[in-house]
């Protein structure tokens, strides 16, 4: 019977003629139900967030970078369709999991979203589907936490239903890569649902990388971030270094970058953002705990990439101080919200402790970013005031004792920016000038 069951869903996805069901729209699911709509398959989009779901139906995007044309062609087409019901999670055959998966206050995982998710699922589980998980989460949670509430249904895994794992690699922003043209790494619980997942993403992503089994591919997850946490970490420091030593870690960088081999640049910031990289290193070392002692590479590039919105508001507060202003009272303008340049998305974004910090000191704060009009709540920083954008003047700049850049945008005029600010601090190493001082 599972023999016939898989089959029969094997069929069904190399014709396209299954039905995926992508629950979470957000950066992932979003971009991930258009690849299969693009593919030929019906997609239905679930979201918790009714905003969301009537914005889609709409034809409307909330995500910047992702082609409207497009998402309106797929809902013309009844290719894609989007609900807040979740008793219509059992007409896919296939459900793929995109929900986030954050820290919780004492950076602890937290798998509230995921869980939510399966006891929905579970409420409508049928025989024959497969589910998928792609939020990034740590080794063992597909089967140690997913599985059970999935079989809280009464139905059985490996007999009734299929479950897999395969991490989502998005990049929000990049021109080169989209989900299509980055190859997919998936683990099953079990051989057949290892085959269906292979199969399901082979019909839209370049290639597929099996491995042997969910906890690989949840490892595998974790380590492409923590290689970036690690390496994003160590340029952090050395940037505090050789600051100390009155050395430009940008033009250090410029000149390793030309070694042909054995150098990899990574470039220093403000901090670390986006959903991933800040995340996972504390997900890992969570779950490496229940194994042994906490691996201390890890934890010890958390600790240095949280310590740079400190250093950042040190720095600008002696760049005050040498030109005969308190950072307490002192008007501070904040040029970009996002957590990297050209995409309109604030997910842990250091901006949010700089500001932080800068009003904790007694400063008035200021922003202006042209993809995010209106400062979001954050989880995080949830008691931060809301703030709007304000438009990128002259006589703004002129009026500020200080404008710190965080995300250097390409929309941003920096010619004006240089002309009219007194002082600007930059993180990203963007800007040359007699008021530049870098941090």
């Amino acid at each position: 019977m599972v023999g016939e069951r898989m089959q029969e869903l094997l069929a069904g996805i190399r014709q396209r003629e299954a039905v995926v069901g992508v629950l979470g729209l957000g950066y992932v699911g979003l971009p991930l139900s258009l690849a299969f709509a693009r593919a030929g398959f019906r997609i239905l989009g679930y979201d918790v967030d009714a905003r969301k779901v009537e914005a889609l139906g709409r034809g409307e995007s909330y995500i910047l970078h992702l082609d409207e044309g497009e998402l309106r062609a797929a809902l013309d087409s009844d290719r894609f369709s989007a609900t807040t019901d979740a008793s219509r999670l059992g007409e896919p055959d296939v459900l793929i999991i995109c929900v986030p998966t954050p820290l919780g206050p004492d950076r602890t995982p937290d798998l509230t979203a995921v869980e939510s998710t399966g006891r929905s699922i579970s409420e409508a589980l049928r025989r024959g589907q497969l589910v998928v998980l792609e939020s990034t989460t740590y080794p063992g949670t597909t089967e140690e936490r997913l599985q059970p509430i999935l079989e809280s249904s009464g139905l059985r895994c490996g007999e009734d239903f299929f479950l897999a794992y395969s991490p989502e690699r998005e990049d929000p922003g990049n021109p080169d890569y989209g989900t299509a043209s980055i190859p997919k790494v998936v683990g099953g619980v079990d051989q057949p649902s290892a085959e269906l997942a292979q199969c399901l993403y082979d019909q839209i992503v370049v290639s597929t990388v099996r491995v042997a089994d969910t906890r690989t591919a949840e490892a595998t997850k974790l380590t492409e971030n923590i290689f970036r946490a690690v390496n994003i970490a160590l340029v952090n420091e050395l940037k505090m270094v050789y600051d100390r030593m009155g050395i430009d870690i940008w033009e250090v960088l410029d000149a390793a970058a030309t070694k042909p081999f054995g150098f990899m640049r990574f470039n220093p910031g403000p901090g670390w953002g986006g959903h991933c990289i800040p995340i996972d290193p504390f997900y890992l070392s969570w779950k490496a705990r229940q194994y042994g002692p906490a691996p201390r590479f890890v934890e010890l590039a958390g600790e240095i990439n949280l310590e740079m919105a400190a250093h950042v508001v040190r720095k600008l507060a002696a760049a005050l101080d040498d030109r005969g202003k308190a950072l307490r009272g002192a008007q501070i303008l904040v040029l970009g919200l996002a957590y990297k340049p050209n995409v309109a998305d604030p997910r842990e974004s250091p901006a949010f402790e700089v500001i932080d910090r800068l009003l904790e000191a007694g400063a008035k704060v200021s922003y202006h970013d042209p993809l995010i009009p209106t400062a979001p709540h954050m989880r995080t920083w949830a008691e931060l005031p809301q703030l709007r954008s304000e438009p990128l003047t002259a006589e703004l700049l002129a009026a500020r004792d200080a404008v710190l850049l965080i995300t250097d945008h390409a929309q941003v005029d920096y010619d004006l920016v240089l002309e009219h600010a007194p002082l600007v601090i930059d993180t990203r190493g963007a800007l040359r000038g007699d008021n530049v001082v870098r941090a």
